[in-house]
């Protein structure tokens, strides 16, 4: 197997994560992320002109957003760098990561800053001209909402994806309520000590500035609007579809935040890294499409297929995390797998923290490497569904750089 980009020890952060509607709904979404990203380069020494190339993901539109990368990468000061910006919805973050990483590879760059930014909350209402539609009035669209609630291919909404799933695989509530306790549970491990396991990645406390962006109005310890759960709390929630099995309990919420990764070529990790001798390499990345309505599935095709290309096994791997917007995701992929449900995803998951869609992936990407490097080293696996029945995966390393 051939190891591609290499990712620079700590040279990679996440805001916390605030549910939609919290406190991060007032901020425009691209002027936040670059305003965390100045702050976190000069944090880690590093300077917005040693970047050569930036790629930018983000799914909802913000004012002004048509200028994209090239923007963004102007608020931090690397001005003259260039890139694009992709939406592959809850697979943004894993295909900015690929994209960087075929500039690196194909030697078109060498220091790529991977950024990624999405608010959730107060999404656009959106109005399609039509000059043929009766008395040439157009339609309209709320973006975030009425694509939650429906698949234009498939004809379901995303919840169906889940249904469809559960009663395939035979997966009840109570074996989704579960794994959703233990994921609650893992993720207070990352709690611990004051935050330690989040904080060699997030500034807590962490400042909240005002639209402007010119004053701070308040602080997150942590992660925005997570309910403590517990299996009783759990058990008195109902289904949300008749003669369905999700509740509330078993899927994610939808959030705000950034987060960002920092991808060079071997000769320059020594450039951005907080520590020289952890070798960090991406391995292998992985894409699939499951059959129409069967979205939590797909990230076993990807998983498959990125496993496949880096000549391993799921037993080879030493950390796995996921995108699971809903339990279901976890447990079909352990069934069809062999993975230990019980260690994937510790430390955190988007079904507990959340879900800003763009930034979902890089942050779980990033714990995923933090995760490698507390246990020593080895191979790790972070996989996710995206809207579309589809997914992405991809495969690192960590070791002692020789």
């Amino acid at each position: 197997m051939t190891a591609l980009a290499a990712i620079p020890y700590g040279a990679y952060w996440s805001t916390p994560f605030a549910r939609w509607q919290g406190s991060f709904a007032h901020l425009h979404a691209l002027e936040f992320a670059a305003e965390v990203a100045r702050a976190e380069l000069a944090r880690r020494g590093i300077a917005p002109t040693l970047f050569d190339h930036g790629v930018l993901g983000t799914t909802v539109p913000q004012p002004r957003s048509f200028y994209g990368l090239p923007w963004v990468m102007g608020m931090i000061g690397a001005e003259r760098v260039p890139g694009p910006t992709i939406n592959q919805a809850c697979a943004t973050g894993v295909r900015c990561l690929a994209a960087g990483q075929q500039e690196i590879a194909g030697g078109d760059a060498s220091a790529v800053l991977a950024i990624t930014a999405d608010r959730i909350s107060n999404g656009p209402h959106l109005y399609y001209p039509d000059p043929s539609g009766m008395g040439g009035t157009g339609s309209a669209e709320n973006w975030v909402t009425d694509n939650f609630a429906h698949d234009p291919f498939a004809q379901v909404a995303m919840i169906d994806t889940a249904e469809n799933v559960a009663r395939r695989w035979q997966i009840t509530t109570a074996e989704q309520h579960d794994v959703a306790l233990q994921r609650y549970r893992q993720y207070d491990d990352a709690l611990a000590d004051d935050h330690e396991f989040q904080k060699r990645y997030m500034t807590l406390p962490f400042p909240v500035p005002d639209k402007r962006l010119r004053k701070q109005i308040g602080t997150l310890d942590g992660d925005e609007g997570i309910h403590a759960t517990s299996a009783e709390a759990l058990a008195k929630l109902k289904p949300l579809k008749d003669g369905g099995t999700v509740t509330f309990g078993g899927q994610t919420h939808p959030a705000d935040g950034s987060a960002a990764i920092v991808l060079t070529a071997a000769a320059r990790v020594g450039e951005f890294t907080k520590r020289p001798e952890i070798d960090i390499r991406i391995v292998a990345f992985g894409q699939a499409r499951a059959e129409p309505a069967f979205m939590p599935f797909a990230p076993v095709l990807a998983s498959r297929q990125a496993l496949a290309r880096a000549d391993l096994r799921i037993a080879d791997m030493t950390a796995l995390k996921s995108h699971n917007p809903f339990v279901v995701n976890d447990i079909v992929f352990a069934r069809e797998t062999g993975a230990d449900i019980a260690h994937m995803n510790n430390y955190g998951c988007s079904l507990v923290w959340g879900h800003p869609q763009g930034p979902t992936g890089l942050r779980g990407v990033i714990e995923l490497i933090e995760e490698l490097v507390e246990r020593g080293g080895g191979y790790g696996l972070f996989q996710g569904c995206a809207a579309g029945d589809s997914s992405m995966a991809v495969i690192l390393s960590v070791s002692d750089r020789k």
